[in-house]
């Protein structure tokens, strides 16, 4: 008896990023964002492992959720602030300002970008200045974590308790390489764990754009 093999389910195409000029919402697609953060090396690529945007931001999402004193439902969001923190370089890339009047555009550009991703994740467009800092200190944190682990391993003692010129203190956990598929995944999961699934996520945004078209109209 011959078995028939079931006939594979197409995937749809992913909608990876692309001109950064005028990005919406609907223009996001978060697996094809996964790949590209996966795939783009931080600091330039001036590690000595290969050390990726996406595992950077699992790692300060995660670092995020473990604090003390949040509300249950601002651990989630500040969290998911911090997974797409980095997401406007997967539009940016390559983007070198050579002036004043092109560092302001690309920072226009990438405040647009910022925008739209915590649209379409379901996050209000602006973060808190007070939530703002806190995600903040938390990323000097890792990067010092990942200068003491990726840049000079083993610390100015060879124990990687400390590494001279750290402005900020490392965050406790060891920064490994990941390769970029495994980079990905991780990422993915992580956001649909924190954003929810994607009728969710799609709701929120609708919400949020029919109160900003109430607001407006009242003005």
């Amino acid at each position: 008896m011959t078995m028939k093999r079931a006939a594979a389910i197409p995937r749809a195409p992913l909608i990876w990023p692309g001109d950064p000029e005028d990005v919406t919402a609907e223009d996001i697609d978060f697996e094809a964002l996964a790949h590209v953060l996966a795939n783009t090396c931080r600091r330039g690529g001036c590690c000595r492992q290969y050390h990726s945007i996406a595992a950077h931001a699992v790692i300060v999402s995660e670092e995020i959720a473990a604090l003390d004193g949040l509300e249950d439902e601002d651990r989630r969001t500040l969290a998911l602030h911090a997974l797409i923190a980095n997401a406007p370089s997967a539009w940016l890339r390559g983007r070198l300002p050579d002036s004043q009047r092109a560092a302001e555009r690309t920072g226009k550009l990438a405040t647009g970008i910022e925008t739209a991703v915590r649209r379409a994740a379901g996050l209000d467009a602006v973060l808190e200045e007070e939530q703002a800092e806190l995600l903040r200190f938390v990323e000097r944190m890792a990067e010092a974590a990942e200068r003491r682990d990726l840049l000079e391993p083993g610390g100015r003692d060879g124990s990687g308790s400390a590494v001279a010129g750290l402005a900020f203190p490392p965050i406790k956990r060891r920064i490994r390489s990941l390769p970029p598929d495994k980079a990905a995944q991780a990422w993915l999961a992580r956001f649909r764990a924190l954003a929810g699934p994607e009728d969710e996520r799609k709701g929120r945004t609708a919400a949020d754009a029919a109160s900003e078209a109430g607001d407006a109209a009242r003005d």
